[in-house]
């Protein structure tokens, strides 16, 4: 690190000190960690946005594709393979197509995944992550009572038909039994589903047709309404280019066409799904692929792994980077209240 970054990173410290000082908090420890209070009372509006995110593993593992999903009780329209992820959520929440009598809270939908996952070898945590602390003892679902208005999905499945290696054998039948769900449990219309497939008969999901698509369902909702976002094909991470990454990666998902357009980053889906998310509009995305843990950067995360019995901050945030990447404010107040210049 040069002098001057060095020079830039204390007066940045020194500021922030000053900050959390005439706000009345402590301002966490050396590492600039904060408590769940401190957090909450210091975020501003654009953080308390309803969202929240299902992912089949953490940053670092790979998450599976199921060879034969007649194993986990589940239809079977486009093949014989899922991806794991979604199967196990399924065979919970509509085994035999048929909803169980008794509601689950978080907690037995998260640990339930892991179990079915455990016993058939996969190694993979799901995670539950969100932008604001929810109570995971309370009931499931994918869409909250309080969502009463249009109910929009964007559904994404991307086998990489002809790739080798890479090709997938599963992400179809995700799409599809998921589908099938989301229209018979949650009553999601055919019109407001935007599906994308690699199979020759719906819209291929490049690059740009993803963010096409993305754009299109936050720029239709309206307050009251509800999205539900689904990706089942491949993840990964690349080289963090912004600093915003505290492991040095970004996340990212693949579209089709890769090779030639590149990745949608963990960065992308923040610019496409939360910064335009209107207000009163709640959003729960699945995400089925590998490395997905923190793909939408949410500050709270709950493990499905027996470890935890509350949602906590993810310790692995870098929470300056989150709070300046979605509003700006922190540098904003910086620069306005102590006469700091960083360009």
């Amino acid at each position: 690190m040069g002098f001057f970054n060095r020079l830039k990173e204390a007066a940045v410290k020194e500021a922030k000190k000053k900050i959390m000082e005439e706000l009345g908090l402590n301002g966490g420890d050396e590492e600039g960690t904060m408590t769940t209070e401190e957090f909450e009372k210091t975020k501003p509006k654009e953080l308390r946005k309803d969202i929240r995110m299902i992912s089949g593993c953490q940053d670092r593992q790979t998450s599976a594709d199921v060879s034969n999903v007649s194993s986990f009780q589940l239809p079977d329209p486009a093949g014989r393979a899922g991806g794991a992820c979604t199967s196990t959520l399924l065979n919970i929440l509509y085994a035999d197509e048929q909803v169980p009598e008794d509601d689950f809270s978080f907690t037995e939908v998260l640990e339930q995944m892991r179990v079915q996952l455990r016993e058939k070898d996969f190694s993979q945590i799901p995670q539950l992550s969100s932008m604001n602390p929810i109570d995971v003892k309370t009931k499931f679902d994918l869409v909250p009572d309080t969502a009463t208005g249009t109910k929009r999905a964007v559904m994404i499945g991307i086998n990489y038909v002809g790739d080798d290696p890479g090709e997938l054998s599963g992400c179809w039948n995700d799409v599809l039994n998921m589908k099938k769900y989301i229209q018979d449990v949650h009553e999601f219309e055919e019109e407001n589903i935007i599906i994308l497939m690699d199979d020759g008969e719906h819209t291929e999901p490049t690059r740009a047709n993803i963010i096409d698509a993305y754009k299109t369902i936050i720029g239709q909702a309206e307050e009251g309404d509800a999205i539900f976002l689904h990706y089942s094909g491949h993840g990964t991470k690349l080289r963090d280019d912004d600093g915003d990454e505290s492991d040095g990666y970004d996340e990212a998902l693949v579209p089709r066409d890769f090779q030639t357009s590149g990745m949608i980053l963990d960065d992308d889906l923040y610019e496409l799904l939360i910064k335009n998310l209107p207000d009163g509009v709640h959003m729960t995305s699945l995400m089925d692929c590998c490395h997905s843990g923190t793909i939408m950067d949410l500050p709270y995360l709950f493990k499905g792994d027996g470890s935890q019995t509350e949602m906590t901050l993810d310790p692995t945030m870098n929470l300056d980077a989150f709070i300046e990447k979605l509003t700006g404010k922190l540098m904003e107040y910086l620069q306005a209240k102590m006469g700091l210049c960083f360009d």
